[in-house]
């Protein structure tokens, strides 16, 4: 019998995620969705084609209506309490397989798992790599990690419906998503840090930053030239909801610098790009965005914050 999906997060990365899979992933069942503000889940639904997803209107009434949960959740808290919530519903998880989307440490992936296969439900780490954009337009890069029957499970929502590519840690440990996860977002981290550099320099030297954006236009096409175009447009501190809010950027960085740390490694380039950060979250607020690093940047070179 095919199996009753639900999804939990309904944030930036969640509702693209969704849209793709009542749209491409030929579900047999309206999709379940549920988000704390239950407003979002709602609204989202109202997008969707009659019959094609219904709002439960907590998590755990989601997951028990549920054979396959995904979570996609803000922080290592919220997905520790959403699954702690759903352990306790009465008629237990015994059988159901969650895949967690959210970016978390992979000790918490792996604390995650454990609980689960102790109440007899399956779980496969699947983080992904990718912008709002490209989780609207189904361009992202699964990371999936687990048992590899489970994952096998999981395959078919992925590459063609919620992503472009896969990358496959079948029968590798469930951590190794989230770790690939949290330092791979170090080189996004990073990438930005030499851009906000790279034009701060081009201005004040008088390059321009025109200049430098047909060189990285030329030499970098992809996610450089996206993040550049933001940074030139002023998109990085106009914005009234972030595409990668500097609470979860910073909460990424703590996580690298703690692995780091853990293993007896130094990562300087993210030291240096988390105090930038940090000087966004004072400027910025809950506003705040990855890409005003160059905001800070410009700041501490003498510059506005922002550029126009």
């Amino acid at each position: 019998m095919a199996p009753q999906l639900a999804w939990i997060g309904l944030g930036n990365m969640g509702r693209g995620m969704c849209k793709n899979l009542v749209e491409k992933g030929q579900l047999a069942h309206p999709l379940i969705i549920s988000n704390r503000t239950l407003q979002r889940a709602h609204d989202l639904q109202s997008k969707f084609p009659s019959g094609k997803s219904t709002v439960a209107p907590n998590v755990a009434e989601a997951a028990s209506r549920s054979d396959i949960i995904f979570t996609c959740l803000s922080d290592d808290a919220a997905i520790k309490e959403t699954i702690n919530s759903i352990t306790k519903i009465p008629r237990g998880i015994k059988g159901k397989l969650f895949v967690d989307c959210s970016a978390v440490h992979p000790d918490t992936t792996n604390a995650l798992a454990s609980t689960l296969i102790s109440h007899g439900a399956e779980f496969v780490a699947c983080p992904v790599f990718g912008a709002p954009a490209m989780a609207d337009s189904g361009q992202l890069v699964c990371v999936l990690a687990g048992p590899g029957d489970s994952v096998r499970k999981v395959l078919p929502y992925c590459k063609g419906v919620i992503s472009r590519a896969n990358i496959d840690f079948s029968d590798q440990p469930h951590g190794k998503a989230t770790l690939l996860k949290i330092i791979g977002n170090t080189f996004i981290l990073n990438m930005v840090e030499t851009l906000a550099e790279g034009h701060t320099i081009a201005e004040k030297s008088g390059l321009g930053n025109d200049n430098l954006h047909q060189f990285i236009e030329t030499m970098f096409p992809g996610p450089y030239t996206a993040y550049s175009g933001r940074l030139t447009s002023g998109d990085y501190c106009k914005r009234e909801e972030p595409l990668f809010a500097v609470d979860l950027a910073r909460k990424d960085a703590r996580h690298a610098l703690d692995l780091a740390k853990t293993h007896g490694a130094r990562m300087r380039h993210v030291e240096v790009a988390d105090g930038h950060l940090e000087d966004v979250q004072r400027h910025s607020g809950k506003k705040g965005d990855i890409a005003g690093i160059y905001g800070a940047v410009r700041q501490e070179s003498g510059l506005t914050f922002e550029n126009q």
